[in-house]
């Protein structure tokens, strides 16, 4: 009967059409998957994939195959997550990240991780959500943390956080008191996110409403860049204040009041729903509960909630 691992690694060059792509998806060698592969198609007698330079088909064997691979998958790891303790999961999960949650509770995510799931490797990526999505769909990675959700019937959506973006200026920027004109706004450059994602698009739609001159918006990928540009006063920037709570506190930068509102930065916690998706979904909901307590710490208690404040107390 074939092993698991085999039917796993069938199942992966399978789905991704490639035994270069599951090598990357499983943590090994083409050759060892070559091997792999031969090895199960020697011991059920048929041919499963038809080779091709750059892809793998499935043969009608092949697809007949696949369905009971999946199968046993789903069964494994079902079996994993009613039977076995958390610290016995394994393995490498390739986790991608938007770069505000590396600024805020991503460093508490990982200790958590490596504390209830010590065999769990996270292998993390850094970057804009729309590469973050991409490499996501196309299975390049496990599970993201990022700008979303993402509309796809593979792809499993939680919310995760969200963070109220403002407009941040140092106080070498002479901008006066009180709200600043849209004028006044637009002349100067604007820093913030790349132009492919959402607060860089939502943001030039907004000031396009105005009709005023059409601003200079810099983008950057770089939250640490975005900040010392706008700690140097070339411009003033659109960014969540939770990553800049220090430079806030010792007065370095201050948020402006423009005549206008900006929308909130909405986090989605992405996963592909694969048969062994049982130790990512333990993940995401760690996730979850990392970001709750994160908004919790940071939100005060409302002074008229006198059943949180016996708790806090």
């Amino acid at each position: 009967m074939p092993d698991l691992r085999s039917l796993e690694t069938f199942f992966w060059v399978a789905q991704l059409g490639s035994f270069r792509g599951a090598s990357e998806r499983l943590h090994t060698t083409q050759p060892a998957v070559s091997v792999r592969i031969a090895a199960l198609e020697k011991e059920l007698g048929v041919r499963l994939l038809e080779r091709g330079p750059r892809v793998a088909t499935l043969t009608a064997k092949g697809r007949l195959l696949l369905d009971y691979a999946e199968r046993f998958l789903r069964l494994r790891a079902e079996m994993m997550s009613v039977v076995a303790e958390p610290g016995a999961m394994s393995g490498v999960v390739r986790l991608g990240v938007a770069e505000t949650i590396v600024h805020t509770w991503l460093s508490r995510y990982i200790e958590r991780v490596h504390a209830i799931f010590p065999k769990i490797t996270l292998d993390i990526e850094v970057d804009v959500s729309p590469n973050l999505r991409n490499v996501l769909v196309e299975h390049q990675i496990d599970l993201a943390f990022l700008l979303g959700p993402i509309s796809d019937p593979n792809i499993s959506n939680h919310d995760l956080c969200r963070y109220p973006l403002a407009f941040v200026a140092s106080p070498k920027l002479d901008l006066g008191r009180g709200p600043v004109t849209l004028e006044r706004l637009t002349a100067v450059p604007i820093i913030t996110y790349p132009k492919t994602t959402r607060p860089y698009i939502a943001l030039r739609e907004l000031l396009g409403t105005a009709g005023l001159p059409t601003p200079r918006i810099y983008g950057s990928s770089s939250l640490s860049t975005i900040v010392r540009m706008t700690l140097d006063g070339i411009g003033i920037s659109v960014i969540p204040p939770v990553v800049i709570a220090a430079e806030l506190a010792r007065g370095d930068l201050r948020i402006v009041k423009p005549e206008l509102q900006l929308a909130d930065l909405a986090f989605t916690c992405c996963l592909a729903t694969t048969p062994d998706s049982s130790p990512l979904s333990a993940l995401a909901k760690l996730a979850c509960d990392v970001a709750e307590e994160d908004r919790l710490e940071r939100e005060p208690i409302p002074l008229f909630d006198k059943r949180a404040r016996s708790k806090a107390i």
